[in-house]
């Protein structure tokens, strides 16, 4: 395998993970506040659904007004759903998880009946845009800066948020409301509203990776077109370790996975394609697994105690401490 190869699937795992840097990122920040939304997986369905439309309605005003409104349309259906999520957790007190899993099935199967006038014809995608001089880098050029814009929106996203968790104090409130509520409202937080906020921005987030799915990565709309990928959402912000950064690896490392998938299919023609294409997500869980276990622990304690605490901080995470519970706010 040559380094033109290599680069190639390198920047396909770029573009498959796209979508779902945004979907983590959202789910991410959402569970940060204290909020679990396990809707991701029909979020992204409907958002998928609703984007295409509108963008295939629109077509006429020309390709990125419609982009824009596609776009638009399925961040307020993301926001819409979390919506539902955070009145129900925050204000009614119900299980978040009832809620979540209720609202994937329903957006799933609603997604399927109101997009069946869509199915499986063209509309408008996302354009290329090569980046002047920083295209031409060796190597680089070719795997970071020779995409779309909706790829160097996700690598500006990755970064803001970072900044935006550890380096800013409104970040500082943001974890402290899913560490420690009680504290956080002694300071003068109002912390149903803003996990509120985050709740609804999150959910934006997962509405315009479903967007890219439709308008990008995968264009077009089908049946179940976003199938599996929320749950993986979900998967990989417990494997990232609520850390924007981490996270985002994860769904990097997720693409390689299909990358790979992609070429081991190619050299092995005998097995059937369905094996490589469920592959990845068999993998993502059995790491997740694998990271929780026993058997990772006593290996951790064979390494040298410093080289071992370092290991066991990269790998092991901690959910938000407040993470799903009802915080009662006098």
């Amino acid at each position: 395998m040559d380094t033109d190869q290599i680069i190639a699937i390198l920047a396909t795992a770029i573009a498959t993970a796209t979508p779902l840097v945004f979907a983590c990122i959202g789910e991410t920040i959402t569970e940060r506040a204290g909020v679990i939304n396990l809707s991701a997986e029909g979020t992204t369905m409907l958002a998928a659904m609703t984007g295409f439309a509108v963008a295939k309605t629109t077509e006429s005003l020309g390709n990125t007004p419609s982009l824009l409104l596609g776009f638009g349309s399925a961040a307020l259906v993301g926001a819409a759903i979390a919506l539902i999520v955070a009145f129900g957790a925050l204000t009614l007190k119900q299980s978040q998880v009832a809620i979540g899993f209720v609202l994937a099935l329903l957006c799933a199967d609603l997604s399927s009946f109101l997009g069946n006038a869509f199915v499986r014809i063209p509309g408008p995608t996302v354009p290329s845009f090569n980046v002047p001089f920083l295209q031409d880098l060796p190597l680089v050029g070719k795997l970071l800066f020779q995409s779309d814009l909706l790829v160097y929106a996700s690598y500006g996203l990755i970064a803001l948020i970072w900044v935006y968790f550890y380096r800013t104090r409104a970040g500082l409130m943001l974890r402290a409301i899913g560490e420690q509520p009680a504290a956080a409202f002694a300071r003068g937080t109002n912390v149903i509203l803003m996990r509120y906020v985050y709740t609804l921005f999150g959910g934006a987030l997962m509405g315009i990776a479903g967007a890219a799915f439709a308008l990008d990565f995968k264009a077009g709309w089908s049946h179940r077109h976003t199938g599996g990928y929320g749950w993986i959402a979900l998967a990989i912000v417990i494997f990232g370790g609520w850390n924007p950064l981490r996270v985002a690896l994860s769904c990097y490392f997720f693409g390689i996975l299909q990358s790979m998938a992609s070429v081991a299919q190619s050299v092995i023609p005998a097995i059937p394609t369905q094996v490589f294409t469920v592959a990845p997500f068999v993998l993502m869980i059995l790491f997740l697994v694998l990271t929780s276990s026993e058997w990772l622990e006593r290996a951790l304690k064979l390494l040298p105690p410093t080289l071992g605490r370092a290991a066991a901080q990269t790998i092991h995470s901690t959910p938000p401490a407040a993470l799903g519970r009802v915080f009662e706010q006098d």
